[in-house]
């Protein structure tokens, strides 16, 4: 079954949709193995909290 565009008058075979969809998620992988963005600080206290917290528990465990 043929996928359309916007255009809806040209038609996307099934082979040509797949290598599109494929491209497209090679280049997101490549974007997201990007250096991570660092985390808002109220997050960064909430992970450096849950640390604390396994460590307790491990110790204590």
């Amino acid at each position: 079954m043929p996928a359309y565009t916007s255009d809806f008058g040209e038609q996307i075979d099934r082979k040509t949709s797949r290598s599109i969809c494929e491209a497209v998620g090679e280049r997101l992988q490549r974007s997201l193995r990007a250096e991570p963005a660092p985390l808002s600080d109220h997050l960064q206290f909430l992970m450096d909290e849950l640390r604390k917290r396994d460590d307790a528990a491990m110790r204590f465990g």
